[in-house]
Protein backbone atom coordinates (compact mmCIF):
# COMPACT_ATOMS: atom_id res chain seq x y z
CA UNK A 1 0.00 0.00 0.00
CA UNK A 2 1.20 3.04 -0.86
CA UNK A 3 1.71 6.08 1.95
CA UNK A 4 -0.74 9.11 1.44
CA UNK A 5 1.21 11.76 0.10
CA UNK A 6 -0.97 14.09 1.60
CA UNK A 7 0.38 13.02 4.81
CA UNK A 8 3.81 14.11 3.72
CA UNK A 9 3.25 17.42 2.86
CA UNK A 10 1.64 17.77 6.55
CA UNK A 11 4.85 19.17 8.12
CA UNK A 12 7.22 21.33 5.23
CA UNK A 13 10.04 20.37 7.88
CA UNK A 14 9.72 16.18 7.73
CA UNK A 15 13.29 16.26 5.89
CA UNK A 16 14.88 17.61 9.15
CA UNK A 17 14.24 14.80 11.74
CA UNK A 18 15.40 12.35 9.46
CA UNK A 19 18.99 13.59 10.80
CA UNK A 20 20.33 11.61 13.26
CA UNK A 21 19.77 12.14 16.47
CA UNK A 22 23.22 13.51 17.67
CA UNK A 23 22.09 16.47 14.78
CA UNK A 24 18.93 17.01 16.45
CA UNK A 25 20.14 17.25 20.40
CA UNK A 26 23.29 19.11 18.66
CA UNK A 27 20.47 21.94 16.94
CA UNK A 28 18.68 22.01 20.20
CA UNK A 29 21.35 22.86 22.19
CA UNK A 30 22.74 25.59 20.27
CA UNK A 31 19.13 26.91 20.37
CA UNK A 32 19.58 27.12 23.72
CA UNK A 33 22.57 28.55 23.52
CA UNK A 34 21.43 31.38 21.34
CA UNK A 35 18.48 32.35 23.43
CA UNK A 36 18.26 34.87 26.94
CA UNK A 37 16.23 32.13 28.70
CA UNK A 38 14.32 29.36 28.64
CA UNK A 39 12.46 27.86 25.35
CA UNK A 40 9.52 25.96 24.79
CA UNK A 41 8.61 23.18 22.80
CA UNK A 42 6.86 25.11 20.18
CA UNK A 43 9.35 28.01 19.89
CA UNK A 44 11.88 25.46 20.34
CA UNK A 45 10.64 23.43 17.17
CA UNK A 46 10.29 26.81 15.26
CA UNK A 47 13.69 27.66 15.57
CA UNK A 48 15.45 24.21 15.05
CA UNK A 49 12.90 23.61 12.28
CA UNK A 50 12.40 19.46 13.76
CA UNK A 51 8.56 18.63 14.23
CA UNK A 52 6.98 19.45 17.62
CA UNK A 53 6.91 15.36 18.43
CA UNK A 54 10.53 14.92 18.16
CA UNK A 55 11.54 17.92 20.22
CA UNK A 56 9.08 16.49 22.68
CA UNK A 57 10.68 13.53 22.74
CA UNK A 58 14.05 14.70 22.70
CA UNK A 59 13.93 17.51 25.02
CA UNK A 60 12.59 14.54 28.15
CA UNK A 61 15.20 12.45 27.02
CA UNK A 62 17.92 15.10 27.51
CA UNK A 63 16.70 15.97 30.65
CA UNK A 64 16.32 12.98 31.97
CA UNK A 65 19.93 12.76 31.11
CA UNK A 66 20.82 16.23 32.93
CA UNK A 67 21.52 17.58 30.05
CA UNK A 68 18.25 20.21 29.96
CA UNK A 69 16.48 21.38 33.33
CA UNK A 70 12.65 21.94 33.01
CA UNK A 71 11.62 24.90 34.24
CA UNK A 72 7.90 24.78 34.17
CA UNK A 73 6.80 24.94 30.12
CA UNK A 74 10.23 25.67 28.96
CA UNK A 75 13.50 24.55 28.91
CA UNK A 76 17.15 25.28 29.41
CA UNK A 77 20.51 24.00 29.37
CA UNK A 78 20.90 21.41 31.99
CA UNK A 79 24.02 21.83 35.12
CA UNK A 80 25.25 18.43 33.57
CA UNK A 81 26.67 20.04 30.42
CA UNK A 82 28.34 22.21 32.33
CA UNK A 83 29.69 19.18 34.37
CA UNK A 84 30.80 17.88 31.54
CA UNK A 85 32.83 20.72 29.93
CA UNK A 86 34.84 21.02 32.97
CA UNK A 87 36.60 17.98 31.96
CA UNK A 88 37.35 18.54 28.39
CA UNK A 89 40.83 18.49 27.92
CA UNK A 90 41.82 21.11 25.87
CA UNK A 91 39.80 23.68 28.32
CA UNK A 92 41.12 22.08 31.40
CA UNK A 93 44.58 22.03 30.68
CA UNK A 94 45.12 25.79 29.61
CA UNK A 95 42.21 26.71 31.84
CA UNK A 96 44.71 25.24 34.77
CA UNK A 97 47.85 26.44 33.20
CA UNK A 98 46.48 29.78 32.66
CA UNK A 99 45.16 30.41 36.45
CA UNK A 100 48.18 31.88 38.10
CA UNK A 101 49.11 33.77 34.69
CA UNK A 102 45.87 35.85 34.35
CA UNK A 103 45.49 36.27 37.65
CA UNK A 104 49.40 38.07 37.83
CA UNK A 105 47.64 39.77 34.40
CA UNK A 106 44.60 41.37 36.59
CA UNK A 107 46.96 42.27 39.71
CA UNK A 108 49.32 44.23 37.27
CA UNK A 109 47.26 45.98 34.79
CA UNK A 110 44.11 46.61 36.76
CA UNK A 111 41.57 45.20 34.14
CA UNK A 112 39.39 42.53 32.97
CA UNK A 113 41.54 39.26 31.67
CA UNK A 114 40.48 36.52 29.42
CA UNK A 115 41.23 33.43 28.28
CA UNK A 116 39.60 32.10 25.05
CA UNK A 117 40.35 29.24 21.97
CA UNK A 118 39.10 29.63 18.98
CA UNK A 119 36.50 27.55 17.65
CA UNK A 120 34.95 28.14 13.82
CA UNK A 121 34.27 31.32 13.54
CA UNK A 122 33.96 32.46 17.13
CA UNK A 123 36.19 32.55 19.72
CA UNK A 124 34.92 31.06 23.12
CA UNK A 125 35.96 31.84 26.69
CA UNK A 126 37.33 29.60 28.77
CA UNK A 127 37.80 32.02 31.81
CA UNK A 128 36.76 35.69 32.66
CA UNK A 129 39.09 37.24 35.68
CA UNK A 130 36.71 40.45 36.01
CA UNK A 131 37.84 43.73 37.59
CA UNK A 132 35.94 46.33 39.07
CA UNK A 133 38.16 48.90 36.65
CA UNK A 134 37.32 47.32 33.52
CA UNK A 135 33.86 47.79 31.55
CA UNK A 136 30.99 45.13 32.43
CA UNK A 137 31.18 43.26 29.42
CA UNK A 138 28.67 40.01 28.43
CA UNK A 139 31.31 37.93 28.41
CA UNK A 140 31.24 35.09 30.73
CA UNK A 141 32.78 31.53 30.64
CA UNK A 142 31.90 29.56 27.61
CA UNK A 143 30.45 32.39 25.89
CA UNK A 144 31.15 33.06 22.16
CA UNK A 145 32.17 36.34 20.75
CA UNK A 146 32.92 36.58 16.23
CA UNK A 147 36.43 36.14 16.46
CA UNK A 148 37.37 38.79 13.46
CA UNK A 149 35.83 41.46 16.11
CA UNK A 150 37.86 41.02 18.53
CA UNK A 151 41.34 41.72 20.03
CA UNK A 152 42.01 38.00 20.94
CA UNK A 153 40.29 36.39 18.35
CA UNK A 154 42.52 38.50 15.68
CA UNK A 155 45.71 37.34 17.46
CA UNK A 156 44.67 33.61 17.66
CA UNK A 157 44.25 34.32 13.61
CA UNK A 158 47.16 35.44 13.00
CA UNK A 159 49.09 32.98 13.40
CA UNK A 160 46.35 30.31 12.53
CA UNK A 161 46.65 28.45 8.88
CA UNK A 162 45.49 30.51 6.03
CA UNK A 163 42.83 27.48 5.76
CA UNK A 164 41.50 28.77 9.11
CA UNK A 165 41.93 32.51 8.08
CA UNK A 166 40.35 32.05 4.79
CA UNK A 167 37.28 30.07 5.84
CA UNK A 168 36.64 33.21 8.30
CA UNK A 169 36.83 35.68 5.05
CA UNK A 170 34.61 33.37 3.54
CA UNK A 171 31.77 33.37 6.16
CA UNK A 172 32.05 37.48 5.88
CA UNK A 173 33.02 39.82 8.60
CA UNK A 174 29.69 41.27 9.95
CA UNK A 175 30.12 44.73 11.69
CA UNK A 176 29.70 44.14 15.57
CA UNK A 177 30.06 47.93 15.63
CA UNK A 178 31.19 51.08 13.54
CA UNK A 179 34.67 50.22 13.86
CA UNK A 180 34.88 46.59 12.90
CA UNK A 181 37.23 45.64 10.31
CA UNK A 182 34.65 44.58 7.94
CA UNK A 183 36.51 44.37 4.54
CA UNK A 184 38.93 41.60 3.73
CA UNK A 185 41.61 43.30 2.56
CA UNK A 186 41.88 45.16 5.55
CA UNK A 187 41.67 42.60 7.63
CA UNK A 188 44.30 40.58 6.01
CA UNK A 189 46.63 43.58 6.82
CA UNK A 190 45.66 43.71 10.15
CA UNK A 191 46.84 40.25 10.54
CA UNK A 192 50.52 40.76 9.15
CA UNK A 193 50.88 43.86 11.51
CA UNK A 194 49.85 41.51 14.90
CA UNK A 195 52.95 39.18 13.66
CA UNK A 196 55.17 41.53 13.50
CA UNK A 197 54.36 42.87 16.46
CA UNK A 198 53.39 40.03 18.44
CA UNK A 199 50.57 41.47 20.12
CA UNK A 200 46.58 42.40 18.68
CA UNK A 201 44.40 45.60 19.77
CA UNK A 202 40.94 45.63 19.71
CA UNK A 203 40.37 49.59 19.40
CA UNK A 204 36.58 49.98 19.97
CA UNK A 205 35.62 46.86 17.04
CA UNK A 206 33.67 44.68 19.46
CA UNK A 207 32.11 47.48 21.63
CA UNK A 208 32.16 51.05 21.58
CA UNK A 209 34.23 52.81 24.44
CA UNK A 210 36.30 49.78 24.99
CA UNK A 211 40.05 48.77 23.88
CA UNK A 212 42.16 45.57 24.75
CA UNK A 213 45.76 44.24 23.85
CA UNK A 214 45.86 40.47 23.19
CA UNK A 215 48.47 37.74 22.80
CA UNK A 216 48.43 34.43 21.08
CA UNK A 217 49.15 31.66 23.29
CA UNK A 218 51.53 28.47 21.56
CA UNK A 219 51.70 24.71 22.36
CA UNK A 220 55.03 23.20 22.45
CA UNK A 221 54.94 22.44 18.47
CA UNK A 222 54.50 26.67 18.09
CA UNK A 223 50.71 25.75 17.24
CA UNK A 224 48.40 28.45 18.46
CA UNK A 225 46.15 27.19 20.95
CA UNK A 226 44.52 30.38 22.25
CA UNK A 227 44.83 33.82 23.41
CA UNK A 228 45.18 35.85 26.26
CA UNK A 229 43.41 39.47 26.52
CA UNK A 230 43.34 42.65 28.71
CA UNK A 231 40.43 45.15 27.94
CA UNK A 232 39.59 48.49 29.88
CA UNK A 233 37.92 51.85 28.81
CA UNK A 234 39.45 53.95 25.98
CA UNK A 235 40.36 56.62 27.97
CA UNK A 236 41.75 54.77 30.95
CA UNK A 237 43.59 52.00 29.89
CA UNK A 238 47.58 52.36 29.01
CA UNK A 239 47.40 50.38 25.75
CA UNK A 240 51.22 50.13 25.73
CA UNK A 241 51.42 48.85 28.99
CA UNK A 242 48.30 46.85 29.02
CA UNK A 243 50.09 45.29 25.48
CA UNK A 244 53.45 44.60 26.89
CA UNK A 245 51.99 42.64 30.36
CA UNK A 246 49.81 40.96 28.22
CA UNK A 247 52.68 39.56 25.80
CA UNK A 248 54.78 38.82 28.46
CA UNK A 249 51.81 37.02 30.20
CA UNK A 250 51.10 34.87 26.96
CA UNK A 251 54.87 33.87 26.26
CA UNK A 252 55.53 32.91 30.22
CA UNK A 253 52.26 30.67 29.35
CA UNK A 254 53.67 29.34 26.82
CA UNK A 255 56.11 28.22 27.69
CA UNK A 256 54.59 27.08 31.05
CA UNK A 257 52.79 24.80 28.34
CA UNK A 258 55.67 23.39 26.41
CA UNK A 259 57.44 22.12 29.87
CA UNK A 260 54.00 20.45 30.35
CA UNK A 261 54.37 18.50 27.06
Amino acid sequence: MQPNRSDQREDPRQSVPQTGAVERVSAILEALRRADGGLGVSELSRRTGISKSSVHRLVQDMSAHRLLENAGQTYQLGLRLFELGQHVPRQRDLREAAKPYMNDLREATGYSVHLAVLDGDSVVYLDVLRSPAAPPLPIQMGGRWPAHGTGIGKAILAYSSDGIVNDILAGGLARISRRTIDTPGRFIKELSRIRERGVSFDLEESRAGVVCAAAPVFDTNGEVVGGLSVSGWHNKINLDQAAAAVRTAALALSRELGRAN
